[in-house]
């Protein structure tokens, strides 16, 4: 709605200053054009906003002018309180902050909204850690919090996944990123967009010099190039499968990572078909811990790798 989008425009200018309208855009998912007549609305309104135009313009706010906006709807209300419990927010040490935050927004809601918020941090819970994840080394997120919040360089010695021996790092880090209950470091290490998984480093030193950023990149646009290239990295495989139905919901949990296509349930089928994608081909073998309750179809060679698997197993069970 329009009415939204024109309050979302006086948030941002609110909180931000000067923004380029191309920004705007590309927040609103709209068009440039769209901006510049929402910016024509509020000006008519009563709202002291202008925009410069050229390479360094942008649309911004007439110095000391400030807006309390309290109007919140009550979906927007219930959507504060959906929050990651015991995760994000107490890895970064902002546990007891943002308790405090909340009850600040609590008093500030209109009344009506109050009793759905309460009731929605009391029914929803979102906990982004995977099923039977086993205990791995903790992540030493204090420094790396320090650096991203400092705008500083750092120092770290990092453990590749398969090496024992630390390599030396000098990064230049965009922010901190948690998928799946896995903390990430996005950094340029000599310009290039780089991502260090936390519970690998192995020491982190905060450098004097300030970060040394790429002129306009965000976050992000640095995570989204990076997971895309994770995600469609080439030498991957594509596995299918058929799964028994009494452990279908145990398969699903367990390799909801790698899922690519989700069965499709007749109802009354005993083997239902899935399809799993792989970075590499050793990774089927872990499927060998549902025994006959999974089968390999294809390709081939997946099918071999677990037969050999099962030989090697039976090798040594039978000594």
């Amino acid at each position: 709605m329009k009415s939204g989008r024109l309050l979302s425009i006086l948030l941002l200018l609110q909180t931000r200053g000067r923004v380029p309208a191309r920004e705007l855009a590309k927040r609103l998912e709209v068009s440039v054009r769209t901006v510049y007549r929402d910016v024509d609305a509020l000006s008519a309104a009563g709202v002291p906003v202008f925009a410069e135009r050229g390479r360094h313009g942008g649309i911004e706010l007439l110095a000391g002018f400030r807006t309390d906006v309290t109007g919140l709807t009550a979906d927007e209300s219930r959507a504060l309180f959906v929050l990651a419990a015991g995760g994000a927010h107490a890895a970064l040490g902002l546990d007891a902050a943002l308790g405090s935050a909340l009850r600040k927004v609590m008093a500030a809601l209109p009344a009506p909204h109050r009793p759905a918020a309460e009731a929605t941090s009391r029914r929803v819970l979102v906990d982004a850690t995977r099923w039977k994840r086993g205990p791995g080394p903790e992540a030493d997120l204090d420094t790396l919090r320090d650096a991203v919040f400092a705008d500083r360089r750092l120092r770290l010695r990092y453990r590749h996944g398969g090496e024992r021996e630390t390599r030396t790092y000098t990064v230049d880090p965009y922010g901190l990123v948690a998928k799946a209950g896995v903390w990430y470091l996005v950094a340029d290490h000599r310009g290039a967009p780089r991502l260090f998984r936390a519970d690998r480093v192995h020491a982190a030193r905060l450098l004097d010099a300030p970060v040394r950023r790429r002129p306009g990149v965000e976050l992000a646009d640095v995570w989204e190039r990076l997971r895309r290239q994770v995600e469609e990295r080439p030498g991957g495989i594509d596995v299918t499968v058929r799964v028994r139905r009494d452990r279908l919901d145990l398969f699903l949990r367990l390799n909801a990572p790698w899922l690519s296509d989700l069965p499709r349930d007749d109802g009354r089928s005993e083997w239902l078909t899935a399809r799993l994608s792989y970075g590499v081909l050793g990774e089927v073998r872990h499927l060998l811990s549902f025994a006959d309750r999974v089968e390999v179809l294809a390709p081939p060679e997946a099918r071999e790798e677990l037969a050999r698997a099962a030989v090697a197993v039976t090798r040594l069970y039978d000594g």
